[in-house]
């Protein structure tokens, strides 16, 4: 929740006189619980609840990377309460792609003792992803088939992303069923898209959904 884009969008919310909710998924920031435990399923079931008790009325939802898979689970298990989604790098079904980018030995070792361990440059020691994530995931798959939805989609996309090729947004942008979906490329953007310029479009991209 402390995170450059959230205090971002806090400080933008608050200049707009909106309401605005962030939060800290299962095992992640402030919220307690062991990160490897989570899920992608656990983590929308997250997102759904914080939407159902502490927000009213349509809403734009926000998520960024693994957020962004976040993002759509909610919004298709309440349609009814979503205005429009904004995706920064969104990342949906990463855990298949990346268990289809893992070579043999690596599914292997991952089936036999529950996990693997992967190259980070975000964290030092790796990050180590749980079968159960894996196996989790594929139960939850949105760009498999058309994703039914009809509110405006903004996903916006750094060039330079080395977690989540930029590539990604544009299979996504397909897969939705709605007609008013527009993807930003950033070509000098990395995966956080938070410097000055990116915040900037960010509030751009807002102020256009906000003014219907």
């Amino acid at each position: 929740m402390t995170g450059t884009k959230a205090s971002f969008l806090e400080q933008y919310c608050r200049r707009r006189g909106l309401a605005y909710v962030r939060f800290d998924y299962f095992g992640h920031g402030a919220s307690s619980g062991d990160v490897a435990l989570g899920t992608i399923g656990r983590w929308a079931e997250d997102a759904v609840a914080v939407l159902d008790a502490v927000t009213e009325g349509r809403q734009i939802l926000i998520g960024s990377s693994m957020g962004g898979w976040i993002m759509l689970l909610a919004a298709l298990a309440r349609t009814e309460r979503i205005h429009a989604l904004v995706g920064i790098a969104a990342a949906p079904d990463f855990t298949e792609n990346l268990w289809l980018r893992l070579d043999a030995a690596q599914r292997r070792a991952c089936c036999k003792t529950g996990a693997v361990t992967l190259p980070s440059k975000y964290d030092a020691v790796g990050y180590t992803y749980r079968l159960g994530l894996f196996e989790d995931g594929r139960r939850h798959l949105v760009t498999r088939v058309e994703i039914p939805l009809l509110c405006p989609v903004r996903l916006l996309h750094g060039m330079l992303d080395d977690a989540v090729p930029w590539q990604t947004s544009l299979r996504l942008a397909e897969h939705l069923q709605s007609r008013d979906v527009a993807v930003t490329l950033v070509k000098e953007g990395d995966h956080r898209l938070s410097s000055g310029a990116d915040l900037a479009r960010l509030a751009a991209t807002l102020d256009e959904l906000l003014g219907r």
